[in-house]
């Protein structure tokens, strides 16, 4: 992600990363929207092979950051004898540039249309089963076929989103299966130990006894959250339904019970009352905040492109276990242009990339690049939890801000017990309206049912989706 990076913004704008919000490593930089630059692998030698066209494949490439183009140079890098050339369009997802220009040119087709092209979680739906899924061709008529994703360990919540009526559209590189993230030192104080099993004990399963823990945190002078954005992604992801069934708004019980949950954490004091991307949500990271705080939700990205720049003392004192119920929270998939299926040619290389990126699991695919920070030769950088469980498995997963902890143990049954069937195309403005409306209720501007009533009228406004 990675694209996670464009995830720290103010909560009113709701990029659920993956991207961004999701995936953040490397040098991800939204300024160089609109660019356009040529990523070019050696031709073949003609005397080695006389009766192959030294013709490159120009593959047209587009993304919200420069993440993805830059895995084209480590492909490059690594497949000498392939005959690609990568044209790379970056457009940031800043005041909503990227969806326009990627639609116009996807409907636009002809040779400038895209021939890979990312979504992040925040709007992926719309990609692969809403108003723009008639443009991706579907991964089997590319020849990657379903067993090629159980051979890797695809994680079930991405295929299910890649998903349109049983045919996988697109597939994500990261895995973002969330958990909840710790500290040690305050564990051992409250709970008499940090192991993560134990702990994992002590905040769930359910909400019952997270706030049971909150209770014994409180006692101790400690808030178990910094703000309620810290409990809405694993709430809205293990949600039964999504915002929309069958045409209306509707609210799922889980999700209702947010505004009561909310109102508990705020009446009793069990956390800062932050608000996620602000300084105060940073600060209580480094535990400088109004209280110390013991925990946050969150995918790996969120420890590694989040939490890596902000605990400052605390770096060590943290640890991971799985949450109270599943969620996950961001990513980004790659899809393919339908188009690309009419030329052997480019079906062939789109296909390459796109297993190299999300399928290969052997020690030179983008997998075990990605999931053991080794991008770069001879680098360790950043590592993160991927797609495949098959490659975190043989990876190692050691990161210094959990002490040494392998956050794999935790992130490979995290990211099974996710669930990607209650999302929609909407999610991302129907998210915000509700979150804003929970926090008028919790801070007393609105009783329950104004801020229920508010919600579905705004929903109608903005969306024109009338309630059930």
């Amino acid at each position: 992600m990675k694209s996670m990076k464009r995830v720290l913004v103010g909560i009113s704008t709701l990029l659920v990363m993956s991207s961004a919000l999701v995936a953040c490593g490397g040098n991800n930089s939204n300024s160089n929207s609109n660019a356009s630059s040529p990523t070019t692998a050696p031709a073949a030698n003609a005397t080695e092979a006389p009766a192959k066209s030294t013709e490159k494949v120009t593959i047209n490439l587009w993304s919200f950051t420069d993440e993805i183009p830059n895995m084209t140079k480590k492909y490059v890098e690594t497949h000498p004898d392939v005959n690609v050339e990568f044209k790379t369009t970056v457009i940031a997802t800043t005041d909503g540039a990227y969806q326009p220009a990627l639609d116009q040119a996807l409907a636009a087709g002809g040779k400038d249309a895209p021939d890979i092209y990312a979504a992040e979680s925040a709007f992926v739906l719309k990609y692969t089963q809403g108003d723009a899924s008639t443009y991706a061709a579907n991964y089997a008529d590319l020849g990657l076929d379903d067993q090629l994703v159980k051979d890797a360990g695809i994680a079930q919540y991405s295929v299910d989103i890649g998903s349109k009526e049983g045919q996988l559209k697109g597939l994500g590189y990261q895995a973002t299966g969330g958990s909840f993230i710790y500290r040690r030192s305050i564990a051992k104080e409250v709970f008499g130990t940090d192991d993560p099993a134990t702990i994992k004990g002590e905040v769930g399963p359910g909400w019952e006894k997270f706030f049971g823990a909150a209770a014994k945190l409180k006692a101790k002078g400690y808030g178990i959250v910094s703000g309620d954005g810290d409990i809405w992604h694993p709430i809205e992801n293990s949600s039964d339904k999504g915002w929309i069934v069958d045409g209306k708004l509707h609210i799922d019980p889980k999700r209702e019970e947010f505004l009561d949950l909310s109102k508990k954490l705020k009446d009793n004091g069990f956390h800062n009352d932050t608000t996620d991307w602000t300084e105060a949500w940073y600060a209580d990271m480094s535990g400088t905040g109004a209280q110390p705080v013991f925990g946050f939700f969150g995918p790996a990205w969120l420890i590694n492109y989040v939490m890596n720049g902000q605990v400052k003392d605390t770096n060590g004192d943290w640890a991971v276990t799985e949450p109270p119920t599943g969620f996950f929270w961001g990513g980004t998939w790659l899809l393919a242009h339908q188009d690309v299926t009419k030329d052997d040619a480019k079906k062939q290389a789109v296909a390459d990339f796109i297993k190299w990126v999300t399928l290969d699991t052997s020690e030179t695919g983008l997998q075990s690049f990605w999931a053991n920070g080794t991008m770069k030769a001879g680098e360790q950088g950043t590592k993160d939890s991927v797609a495949s469980a098959v490659v975190m498995a043989k990876s190692n997963g050691e990161v210094p801000l959990l002490g040494g902890q392998n956050m794999f143990d935790v992130f490979v049954p995290a990211n099974a017990n996710a669930s990607g069937k209650n999302l929609t195309q909407f999610d991302e403005t129907i998210n915000k309206i509700w979150r804003d409306q929970v926090r008028e209720y919790t801070a007393g501007n609105k009783d329950r049912d104004k801020a229920i009533e508010t919600f579905k009228q705004q929903v109608k406004d903005q969306l024109n989706i009338e309630s059930e």
